[in-house]
């Protein structure tokens, strides 16, 4: 099949989520297992332009009341049936962050911004005679696709035959603008309706994709069941509901070739499964890294992410005077919310058994995911989630709140039969954090067996992107019979 992948993020040229991750993986696997896939970015001016190479200047991209506006294109080929382009356009792109100022605000001109390069990715589609069989679109920042696919293109011969495919990575974030956005989708008033587009007066995005896509997916299957419930629909359970019928939850994968503490060169020391020497020589460098007390006999637990309530920081930041006196070390890296910035960076001056870094590190990532011993994860919802799978592989049993992804990877440990590979809780409070958070400590310190035997599971599951790309696979040929 002819794959076109439209995305807002990619790794490793831009990332805030892990929209990224997947951006970077899915279609490296789909392009081995022999399809012809491009992928096609927003040319952030985080991007080195003189990493690309030069394709046209003369990118034309109807946007109805603004005219046609004229961007230029940039190429890099990463593999076999893989290319990544960039659509260059300074007026929306040409700024330091990708979707949001340094104060957090969403940029006024997102709706103008991702509409263009929503339209961009399929004129570049008709400028290379690159006629796709799937249009493969992910979140709100290319929700116009499958949209226009069914409506404004339905007739065009270019597209006469191209099926959508429509992934839904964080639904708290739908594309929520004022109606008169519709001008720049070129769609008449008639769509501006609840079936539709219209959503309590607003025009949201990734409510009309979801109607209009030929298939749909989450990324996995406990969300895709938790999206069609109040808890976890941020108000398009109803609608989600009323397009299950074609709707798939598929699990992403790991890239492995990246994340394997067997060949990682951002650790002090390799290890794996059967051969765990290196893992404390991790620890023992991730300590030092962060100004942490090098003890062997305390348990060190790490958290990466976000800074975001979704992630769960406020149970975090609520539980944390308890959780400070038990037997641990703390190793946090993240940024976001500027309160909860300053928050753990105040931790690590204030207490000698925390570590702090604000902001990202792609480096730091992978040592705490090496060094630490436990992994904490405490979402308040999880589409799919990543760093518990790597925990998982690095033998660095994850904490996890019992949502989504989170539910769907991690096994809770049971000590009677001996199973299981984490800690889970289910209610989001902080009182279930500190005590499992507890349980975990204990565990480490009183059963080390139980820890060892823990480890060696965990390290022996495999969430691999061919599995994922196999499934994904499956929903493009089921997309293809769809009649229109």
């Amino acid at each position: 099949m002819k794959i076109l992948f439209s995305a807002s993020e990619m790794t490793p040229f831009a990332k805030t989520g892990g929209l990224a991750d997947v951006a970077a993986a899915l279609p490296k696997y789909l392009a081995r297992l022999g399809h012809e896939v491009t992928v096609v970015l927003p040319r952030y001016y985080s991007i080195d332009r003189g990493e690309l190479e030069f394709a046209f200047g003369n990118l034309g991209v109807p946007m109805g009341p603004l005219g046609t506006l004229w961007a230029g294109v940039y190429r890099k080929a990463l593999a076999e049936n893989l290319t990544v382009y960039f659509i260059d356009y300074e007026a929306f792109f040409g700024r330091k962050n990708l979707y949001t100022d340094d104060d957090g605000f969403s940029y006024p001109d997102n709706d103008r911004r991702f509409i263009f390069f929503s339209r961009a990715a399929l004129e570049l589609a008709r400028a290379l005679d690159f006629r796709p069989d799937i249009v493969h679109a992910n979140d709100w920042h290319t929700a116009p696709q499958p949209i226009w696919l069914n409506t404004l293109l339905r007739d065009d011969p270019f597209f006469r035959k191209s099926r959508s495919v429509y992934t839904i990575h964080n639904l708290q974030h739908q594309g929520i603008f004022d109606r008169s956005a519709l001008a720049y989708l070129q769609l008449g008033q008639e769509h501006f309706n609840p079936r539709e587009l219209e959503a309590m007066g607003a025009l949201n995005l990734m409510k009309g994709a979801i109607y209009h896509a030929d298939k749909l997916s989450t990324v996995s299957p406990t969300y895709a069941r938790e999206i069609q419930t109040p808890e976890f629909g941020f108000g398009l359970q109803e609608h989600i509901r009323a397009h299950a019928y074609k709707l798939r939850g598929i699990l992403n994968g790991v890239d492995y070739d990246e994340w394997n503490p067997a060949t990682d060169p951002y650790l002090a020391a390799h290890y794996d499964r059967g051969n765990m020497e290196g893992k404390a020589q991790c620890k023992a460098d991730l300590q030092e890294r962060m100004g942490l007390e090098k003890r062997s006999d305390l348990p060190l637990i790490g958290f990466v992410g976000r800074f975001a309530q979704q992630k769960g920081i406020e149970l975090i930041a609520a539980a944390m005077h308890e959780m400070l006196h038990l037997p641990a070390q703390w190793v946090f890296l993240g940024s976001g919310e500027k309160w909860a910035e300053g928050f753990f960076g105040d931790l690590a001056g204030r207490f000698g058994q925390v570590g702090s870094y604000i902001g990202y590190s792609e480096a730091l990532s992978h040592r705490i995911e090496g060094g630490a011993d436990l992994f904490l994860m405490p979402s308040l919802f999880e589409p799919c989630g990543l760093n518990q799978i790597y925990s998982l592989r690095y033998g660095t049993l994850p904490i996890v709140r019992a949502v989504g992804g989170l539910d769907d990877t991690v096994e809770n440990y049971d000590p009677q039969q001996g199973t299981g590979d984490g800690f889970k809780f289910w209610e989001p409070s902080k009182e279930a954090l500190y005590h499992t958070v507890r349980w975990a400590v204990e565990t480490w310190q009183k059963d080390p067996g139980a820890i060892e035997r823990m480890r060696d599971r965990a390290m022996s599951r495999r969430f691999s992107w061919e599995r994922s790309a196999r499934e994904y696979e499956a929903l493009y040929r089921a997309a293809l019979e769809v009649m229109r």
